[in-house]
């Protein structure tokens, strides 16, 4: 019995336009009601499970591609920081660099909105479309930061996750050298190779998915994940119930094994009413068995 849902947002759980929708709120209201538990999966910043449009569900968030736990009053119950000693080296190494450093509260930014959004660049049709669609994404990110950051004010911040967008191949190149040179200190996980997604090493989506189901006393096979993307193949290798939509990359689908529709046909919110409906409910008890309280950190 499947009792902790988990997904992916863009092209995996949101519509084709990147938003929430009513039949997405209902999917979820379907799946909680039954006493199972769903968790967003996402690379993007959340500071809250009512992100994003989940307003009036009880959902948990695991978001900076696991480098962060919410549960569903929005409490953090696990974090990892990015190690250190990497992250100022990087920092002085690259200061032409705008890196989004995230951390609990907020994001800091080691340069200007400008600089920040620079990074947005769209190439071709498809591309431009996107970007439109997610223009409320960008000034909701915007909100969340506090820019022109030093790098003593970065290092004295708990941060969880770095990211950036460099347009500068050679400069690419470099930080990718950079990365690999220090891959046992923290892992690079993008959902587009456009993207630079850092976390400390040993933090993914899979991780920190298989540390919430523990933390609810389930196993991993009481857990059904949904992925599309690179920064979903963890997730995807690391769970027995995985799918990827139609519309995902051919990695995603391989990782997963099995390939439903797609986003824009709301595939995910209709496989996980189907599931949840098949098996029938979860008993309350089952659903916050092993439950544990507080706040955990982990280095």
């Amino acid at each position: 019995m499947i009792k902790l849902f988990a997904s992916d947002l863009d092209g995996t759980l949101l519509n084709a336009t990147h938003m929430v929708d009513p039949v997405i709120v209902s999917a979820l209201r379907t799946v909680t009601k039954s006493g199972a538990h769903f968790a967003v999966a996402t690379g993007r910043t959340m500071r809250s499970p009512n992100d994003f449009g989940f307003h009036g569900v009880d959902i948990e968030a695991v978001c900076s591609n696991g480098s962060i736990i919410l549960d569903h009053d929005g409490n953090t119950i696990y974090h990892s920081d990015v190690d250190k000693g990497v992250l100022e080296e990087m920092l002085r190494t690259f200061p032409q660099v705008c890196f989004e450093c995230v951390g609990l509260d907020c994001t800091y930014v080691t340069g200007s909105p400008q600089d920040q959004l620079a990074g947005f660049v769209a190439t071709g049709a498809i591309e431009k479309v996107k970007m439109a669609a997610m223009r409320i994404r960008r000034r909701q990110m915007q909100a969340d930061c506090v820019h022109n950051q030093s790098v003593s004010d970065v290092l004295s911040r708990s941060i969880c996750k770095i990211n950036a967008r460099v347009s500068d191949p050679s400069l690419d190149s470099e930080l990718k050298d950079f990365l690999s040179s220090h891959a046992d200190k923290v892992v690079n996980a993008p959902f587009s190779p456009v993207m630079f997604e850092i976390t400390n090493v040993g933090v993914d989506k899979g991780a920190a998915l298989a540390w919430l189901a523990s933390y609810f006393g389930y196993s991993a096979d009481e857990v059904s994940v949904y992925g599309d993307g690179g920064n979903d193949i963890a997730m995807l290798q690391r769970f027995t119930h995985a799918y990827a939509t139609s519309n995902g990359s051919d990695a995603a689908k391989l990782a997963a094994g099995n390939v439903i529709g797609s986003c824009a046909f709301h595939a995910v919110p209709r496989h996980m009413v189907k599931t949840v409906r098949e098996q029938g409910s979860v008993a309350s008890s089952n659903a916050d068995a092993g439950k544990g309280s507080g706040y955990v950190r982990i280095e």
